[in-house]
């Protein structure tokens, strides 16, 4: 069966149901879809680029790789690979699942930010 359309639920469940989640992106300035497969525990395997960078850890909450080749991606996939085969890959999904990309911790941080912040 297939569905035309976007599906908020399914696409949830599909997330809900990866041990992975690829994204090869050539460009991605910030990049929601690795932050909600992170929620539900499908591991980023991602292209050094941009805002994933910014969210995903190589080695603790993700794979990330570079350059954007065949073979960069083949490594990556190599170590989740063996995560999987040394069984650190629920250590790896409990720390996705455990991030905080709320804007409660965004105005936390940035409240810290100017609480440094002295007049000239």
């Amino acid at each position: 069966v297939a569905t035309m359309g976007f599906d908020d639920g399914l696409a949830r469940r599909i997330y809900a149901g990866s041990d992975l989640f690829l994204m090869p992106s050539r460009y991605e300035p910030c990049g929601l879809t690795q932050m909600i497969a992170m929620r539900y525990g499908a591991v980023p395997v991602a292209h050094r680029v941009g805002g994933l960078v910014d969210t995903i850890e190589n080695g603790r909450t993700g794979f990330l790789f570079s350059p954007l080749t065949p073979a960069s991606l083949l490594e990556a996939l190599g170590r989740a690979r063996e995560a999987f085969a040394n069984g650190s890959i629920m250590t790896l999904r409990e720390a996705c699942m455990e991030q905080d990309f709320s804007w409660g911790r965004s105005a936390d941080a940035y409240a810290t930010l100017l609480g440094s912040v002295r007049p000239v």
